[in-house]
């Protein structure tokens, strides 16, 4: 697969990465271990260097991500993060520069390994200045127990504030054809520093692969049975973009997911998108998107269509939006 470097730095992925929260974390019930650790070592067998994981989503993840990628930890880039009270959201944000260290000891000793390639604040702690955060990652960077500082969900005035500290690297929010909104508000400032931009949910937690019909049932624990964008009248009317993408995907040969992964790898060649799954034929059909080529004429023809798509419904609830730092 081909490579990114993230930013102005010297941070060289893959094009695609592996986002491994839906292997035990918000999309029902955790994948087994053993199928986990195949998944992961099947992404790294097709050309992925690049693994998220995170403390919120579990001992069970680190652990597994880390167990996967022993055999050949120089070769990958591992990214995790830090933020919440205990590693759980339900407890609240915590970015306290002494939970950052004590969060990081852990994260080094479930991920097996002694230094963490690239460490996000999860999300941004209003109680806990941006300066306070990027200081204490600036220590353990020199230290030598982190590699590369990230920020998530993080507004531009947040980014540059940390930016004067510790370089940030990263900057990963969710941006998909569905949520375009980091394009007004924070792409023009990651360009200016130098920054590169990891969008999480690519594909729309699923709903851009043509997957997620009106009816369709999640399981029990998914976090899309909550989500104002995943009820049943929103999906209803934001299926003009599924379909949208059909139609494009039938002219290129490309399926729907791959057309809106190489959409969002042409917007700015310091993009890399992390798509997650749990499925091989999914893995297979995500990885395969990063030699899909969409010639200006389809760029422009999906510019304009998309255009006239007015999607409804918030992608997170009111509680959730309030962690988001704009």
């Amino acid at each position: 697969m081909q490579k990114r470097v993230l930013g102005t730095g010297q941070l060289e992925v893959s094009a695609i990465g592996l986002g491994c929260m839906g292997l035990s974390f918000g999309y029902g019930p955790a994948t087994e271990k053993t199928d986990g650790i195949k998944l992961i070592r099947a992404a790294f067998e097709r050309g992925v260097t690049f693994f998220d994981t995170a403390e919120a989503y579990g001992q069970h993840n680190e652990e597994m991500v880390g167990e996967a990628l022993a055999p050949f930890r120089d070769q990958v880039v591992i990214a995790t993060k830090f933020g919440f009270k205990n590693g759980r959201p339900a407890d609240g944000l915590d970015s306290r520069p002494e939970n950052i260290r004590v969060m990081v000891e852990q994260s080094l000793q479930r991920l097996r390994t002694d230094c963490i390639d690239l460490l996000y604040q999860h999300r941004v702690d209003p109680n806990v200045p941006i300066e306070d955060v990027a200081g204490a990652v600036r220590e353990l960077i020199q230290e030598g127990k982190v590699k590369y500082f990230g920020l998530s969900e993080a507004g531009a005035t947040t980014i540059r504030r940390a930016h004067a500290v510790q370089p940030v690297t990263a900057l990963q929010s969710e941006y998909s054809m569905w949520w375009r909104e980091p394009e007004q508000s924070v792409m023009s400032t990651l360009e200016e520093l130098g920054i590169g931009f990891v969008p999480f949910s690519p594909l729309g937690k699923g709903f851009l692969t043509g997957a997620v019909a009106q009816n369709t049932q999640f399981a029990e624990g998914d976090i899309r049975n909550t989500l104002p964008r995943f009820q049943e009248q929103a999906r209803q009317a934001n299926q003009e973009l599924v379909e949208l993408l059909g139609l494009i995907a039938a002219d290129t040969g490309a399926t729907q997911a791959q057309v809106a992964l190489a959409w969002l790898l042409a917007q700015r060649p310091w993009i890399v998108p992390i798509p997650g799954t749990t499925k091989l034929h999914r893995l297979d059909e995500n990885t395969k998107a990063a030699a899909v080529s969409l010639s200006t004429t389809d760029l422009q023809r999906i510019e304009s269509a998309l255009g006239k798509v007015d999607i409804q419904g918030d992608r997170y609830t009111p509680q959730q939006l309030k962690t988001i730092d704009r």
